[in-house]
């Protein structure tokens, strides 16, 4: 009896759909992805007909690719999740590396050359304030010094003199305060010859040491105005150069729009600089002016002294005249 390609065809559709029956419902649930393929494909390959195994084999072939690929994606899916998860934090945390820059040295230098065109003009006329403060203490304590010491010498000198010429003959060429009030006393004494006032001659030798006082603290008082300008304005002139510095400071806050400390923080602290050389330059301008007006205060004491040690030597020198005078008359 002769099969034809049909009947073979319809032998092996009845063939595998009693195996599939046979198998249970949980089995194939469970099996599905690799084992079905097999069990199919022997029997079918027992056929006599030679078109029959090949037509059943293919679709078995197919279906075993088909079931391993789901595995093969369930057992990758772990990997891929730990790939991805590390490269997600990674990423997570790659923002946070740039997010605070680094925050330049901040020196008193490096504030100084970044600081406002403004604040830096500040900055140096402080700088010079205190420069001229430290020349006016060097100069003015040597100055005082020496004038003190030869001024205390020169009255230890006419401590004994009886008379204005020997005042001067123990002072020599000698220049000094001294010196000008014995030269005043004899040059009214000069010009008022012959008049019988002694206390007129008296009094205008007291007007010339006056003059000559005055002129004296005029002298030691120089450059120290520049201690009391310099004291009361250096805080201010600091304050305005820190208010400039601030509000430019707050202008580059809100064109950056970040208040990041390493944003604020170095405009900030230019300003400070400028405020904290004012100070500088302030206190010890301060402290130096009181120094000199108590050594200033000693120092005219001094002359005062002189003034009275030259007006009693011109006193005795007028009563001398005059007690001359009364003997030549006696006689």
């Amino acid at each position: 009896m002769k099969i034809t390609s049909f009947q073979a065809s319809l032998a092996a559709a009845v063939l595998l759909t009693a195996t599939w029956l046979a198998v249970p419902v949980s089995a194939q649930t469970q099996t599905q992805p690799a084992a079905p393929a097999r069990p199919v494909a022997a029997p079918v390959a027992a056929q006599p007909a030679p078109s029959a195994p090949a037509g059943v084999a293919q679709p078995a072939a197919a279906v075993a690719p088909a079931a391993a690929a789901p595995a093969a994606t369930t057992s990758s899916a772990p990997a891929a999740d730990a790939v991805v998860a590390p490269a997600s934090e990674a990423g997570s945390t790659a923002p946070k590396a740039g997010i605070a820059p680094a925050m330049k040295e901040l020196s008193p230098w490096v504030m100084f050359m970044s600081a406002d065109i403004i604040v830096k003009a500040v900055m140096i006329g402080l700088a010079f304030a205190s420069l001229v403060t430290w020349t006016v203490f060097i100069a003015k304590s040597i100055e005082l010094s020496v004038a003190s010491a030869k001024l205390r010498s020169a009255l230890k000198k006419v401590a004994e003199a009886r008379s204005l010429a020997e005042a001067q003959m123990a002072l020599g060429t000698k220049e000094g305060i001294l010196p000008s009030f014995l030269a005043a006393a004899l040059r009214e004494a000069r010009m008022s010859a012959g008049l019988s006032s002694d206390s007129g001659i008296k009094e205008r030798a007291a007007s010339s040491f006056a003059e000559i006082v005055r002129a004296e603290a005029r002298r030691i008082r120089i450059g120290m105005g520049f201690l009391a300008t310099i004291g009361s304005t250096s805080p201010f002139v600091g304050l305005f150069g820190t208010v400039w510095g601030i509000m430019n400071s707050f202008i580059g806050i809100s064109k950056s729009q970040t208040t990041n400390l390493a944003v604020v923080a170095p405009g900030i602290a230019e300003a400070l600089l400028a405020t904290a050389i004012g100070l500088v330059a302030a206190i010890p301008a301060v402290i130096i002016y009181n120094h000199f007006s108590r050594v200033t205060k000693g120092y005219l004491e001094l002359v005062s002294r002189a003034s009275g040690a030259a007006a009693r030597l011109l006193s005795r020198d007028l009563d001398r005249s005059h007690g001359s005078a009364h003997s030549r008359a006696a006689e």
